[in-house]
């Protein structure tokens, strides 16, 4: 078979199979509008490791989670695809109390939930590339302990696994594909809502990621793995949080993040690592600064 006739049989192969027969790249760090096929399963798990420090206040404090995020996706129809994510996160604190003592705190366990549901509304497929557009709406659910505490106390809301509230959020997701790129936006909104008169700031977020594959650089006949190069960017504005009525001036503002990663993708399977670099961080008061975040982990379709 000739390069050029390899190249459009398998891209028709994924138009046609979705990923439910050969997963493609897609971003590390925020969903895809490409579509997962109809009856069938993808199964994510993605390890977190963050830290945020930087602290110019007495406290010296020094905020690192670590953790794992697992999420099931769904193919209703080939428009229509479920999601389901279920984070299972440590966090921890290090702090200098009034009396110059350096204490940590920290909690263990399920954090809150997300389900949401993603719909393509536009699809442009033509030969050798493909577009997609489609909305996606979803809740925040609390399934994380929102009251744990320890020798000190209850735990701040900062600290603690579940916010206590139903938070709505929602966005939209673009994708190009090529046989040797992709390229992925969305746009989103979390709207926070009051838990244990608490309420964080609501968040708005821009993601863009580009996937370019680096091998092979020709393609042959048969569906062969592939290594993809990744870089991808994420700005985030967040609103200060509340307690009450009184906003907390030390809390929220903007942020960005370039990301460079890697994937590895083979016909059911994907390997995937990322690392987070904040370049800008416009933040409010005595907000702690992100550290580099590094995000690893596969996927499997079935």
């Amino acid at each position: 078979m000739s390069v050029s006739r390899a190249r459009v049989a398998l891209l028709g192969l994924l138009v046609a199979s979705g990923w439910g027969m050969a997963p493609e790249a897609a971003p590390i760090t925020f969903n895809t509008a490409l579509p997962v096929a109809r009856g069938e399963f993808i199964f994510r798990t993605q390890f977190i490791v963050i830290g945020k420090g930087d602290d110019v206040g007495p406290g010296q404090r020094d905020v690192s989670v670590t953790g794992a995020a697992t999420v099931l996706g769904y193919g209703l129809s080939p428009d229509l695809a479920l999601f389901g994510v279920l984070p299972f996160l440590n966090k921890e604190i290090d702090l200098n109390t009034a009396a110059g003592a350096r204490i940590g705190r920290h909690s263990t366990g399920i954090a809150d939930a997300r389900l949401f549901g993603r719909y393509t509304v536009f699809k442009y497929n033509r030969r050798g590339r493909n577009f997609r557009v489609a909305p996606f709406f979803g809740v925040e659910i609390p399934t994380g302990d929102d009251n744990d505490g320890d020798k000190l106390g209850r735990l701040p809301a900062t600290l603690q696994l579940g916010s206590g509230s139903w938070d709505p959020f929602g966005g939209l997701v673009a994708t190009y594909q090529t046989l040797d790129f992709q390229l992925d936006g969305e746009v989103s909104y979390k709207r926070n809502t009051r838990a244990n008169d608490f309420e964080f700031g609501d968040e708005v977020r821009l993601d863009g990621s580009l996937q370019y594959r680096l091998w092979p650089r020709q393609l042959g006949g048969g569906v062969p793995a592939f290594v993809y190069g990744v870089l991808e960017a994420n700005l985030a504005h967040r609103n200060r949080n509340r307690t009450g009525a009184v906003k907390d001036d030390n809390s929220g503002g903007t942020s960005l993040m370039i990301a460079p990663g890697i994937q590895y993708v083979s016909r059911r399977w994907i390997l995937e690592a990322i690392v987070q670099i904040p370049v800008f961080q416009d933040l409010n008061g005595m907000a702690l600064k992100d550290d580099a975040t590094l995000r690893a982990g596969f996927r499997v379709n079935f």
